[in-house]
């Protein structure tokens, strides 16, 4: 405050003067020493004294107020310079937080998208292999299913074909009788033997046979006797032709049976030979 009010009036020379002609004309005090233990008389300063002391004190609180308002607006300017630097500052670190967050989300993208395919790739690996495995217990599946279904028709299909076959042979032969007498004429043929040769048909096909005799031992050796019996065995339009040398059966019930034989053999080999094919594969 002293500085305050030193930088801030400066006393002139006639203000000095008044001060000294105030103090040649105050009265002088006793000597404590020669007065009694009675009240002193103090004098009150004059009013020019007041006036000074009092326009004193005016200006330096004037001068210390205009110091705290610089001092004020110096602070208030600092302030806002420091919140504007803050304001500068934190839009930096918004930015920089934000190009760091779009860096590890995009990272973090990356990183999650190829895991993610990597995934996928694997999963649809896995039920590829694993759809491809139950295809395969499907199609060995099937074709055990397909030989069992062949295995177990086969014999009613070849069975009804040669029911099927006997039935049109028997149709064929009793409306072309000549079919019968060539079955059993390529039969004798076979016997190129001497001595007695029997020749055993159906009781129904007796007559005719009988009617054709001579044709048939054409067929014979000259050496040999044909001899021609109705056999209760014979029930279709074939024949049994024996001899010392042993016998032919050419009915047509026996061939269709022994074709039919041979077929299942065929049908059998043919199924084993499939299924090991497919335990193979």
């Amino acid at each position: 405050m002293s500085n305050l009010i030193k930088s801030s009036h400066v006393m002139t020379l006639e203000e000095l003067k008044k001060l000294r002609l105030n103090h040649q004309y105050m009265p002088q005090q006793p000597n404590p020493s020669h007065l009694d233990f009675e009240e002193q008389e103090i004098e009150q300063p004059d009013e020019a004294t007041i006036s000074l002391k009092e326009q004193i004190i005016a200006d330096a609180m004037a001068a210390a107020e205009a110091r705290i308002k610089d001092a004020a607006d110096e602070c208030e300017r600092m302030l806002q310079e420091a919140q504007q630097q803050i304001d500068v500052w934190w839009l930096e670190k918004r930015n920089e937080d934000e190009e760091i967050k779009a860096r590890v989300e995009q990272e973090g993208y990356q990183s999650g998208y190829q895991h993610g395919i990597e995934e996928a790739r694997a999963e649809v690996q896995k039920e590829w292999e694993q759809n491809l495995s139950e295809a395969s217990v499907i199609l060995k599946e099937a074709y055990r299913t397909r030989e069992q279904i062949i295995q177990e028709a086969e014999p009613f299909i070849i069975e009804l074909s040669c029911s099927i076959a006997e039935k049109v042979i028997d149709k064929q032969l009793s409306l072309e009788p000549a079919m019968v007498l060539d079955i059993i004429t390529r039969t004798l043929a076979r016997r190129r033997e001497q001595g007695e040769i029997t020749l055993c048909v159906s009781p129904a096909s007796l007559s005719f046979v009988q009617a054709a005799r001579e044709e048939l031992n054409a067929t014979i050796d000259s050496q040999a006797e044909l001899v021609i019996i109705p056999d209760t065995s014979v029930k279709d339009h074939g024949c049994v032709i024996r001899s010392k040398f042993g016998s032919i059966d050419a009915r047509i019930d026996t061939q269709l049976s022994e074709i039919k034989r041979e077929l299942l053999v065929i049908a059998h080999q043919s199924v084993e030979e499939r299924g090991q094919a497919n335990d193979q594969a």
